[in-house]
């Protein structure tokens, strides 16, 4: 399974993305899917895949090798992250036809996608694309998206995370969000991918690897387990009504 989460906020996005991939119980492998494209001072564009790793691979290669045959359109040749939305959307679909034309069997090859950035000139978007090629944009009310195994995740975002929120507090809860979610459910594992990118900067972010042994991750997750108990042991006792 997977879990992938994208912010946009006012002051930028934040993606976050697992890297497990299950095959079975004996069979857990570690891929990417988190993947980033772009020209340095012009354009930045990320995108985050939850679903059938074939598919979502496939995707992958088709859009890179649109970009080194100079297929029109592309990444770097359509003008708003809008149409980079349908680019995606489209290719998405052409493969999932691709492999089959039984729209039942095609159930097998979904895969959902984020997909996130900003062109010159242009306001950050962030968009949610489903397997039959259609999305949806993030907006300031709603300013988070998740893709795979999000439930255990979405609490703490929905309680904590706001539009307004700096970049630094907003990984920090996106963190959390991860935490829980580790610690809740095996098939989403680290390492995580983390990539920040600052509004208006126009720089394509090299991005962070967190593994198990990263030191920050580790203390915000020790330190969010010691504030939830001792938020509960704070919290007031049942009055004697309930136990009548």
């Amino acid at each position: 399974m997977t879990y992938c989460c994208a912010l946009r906020l006012k002051d930028g996005l934040v993606f976050i993305s697992d890297t497990r991939t299950n095959a079975g119980v004996d069979h857990i492998s570690v891929f990417r899917k988190l993947y980033s494209f772009g020209i340095e001072g012009e354009r930045f564009i990320t995108i985050q895949t939850s679903g059938n790793l074939a598919t979502t691979q496939s995707l992958i290669g088709h859009l890179k090798n649109q970009l080194d045959t100079h297929q029109e359109p592309n990444l770097y040749s359509v003008h708003t992250m809008f149409e980079v939305a349908e680019l995606v959307g489209k290719t998405l679909k052409t493969v999932i036809a691709d492999v089959t034309s039984d729209t039942q069997e095609q159930s097998n090859y979904y895969c959902s996608l984020l997909v996130g950035g900003q062109i010159k000139d242009q306001e950050i978007s962030l968009y949610n694309i489903y397997p039959q090629g259609n999305f949806i944009c993030a907006t300031s009310d709603t300013p988070y998206f998740q893709i795979g195994e999000s439930k255990y995740g979405k609490p703490i975002l929905d309680r904590a995370l706001s539009y307004e929120m700096p970049l630094e507090e907003a990984l920090r809860c996106s963190l959390i969000s991860f935490d829980s979610t580790l610690r809740s459910n095996v098939s989403v594992g680290m390492p995580l991918d983390a990539l920040i990118y600052q509004k208006d900067s126009y720089h394509i972010p090299t991005g962070k690897r967190i593994d198990e042994e990263d030191p920050y991750f580790e203390h915000i997750s020790k330190s969010w387990s010691d504030t939830l108990k001792k938020g509960l042991q704070d919290l007031p006792v049942p009055t004697s009504d309930y136990f009548e």
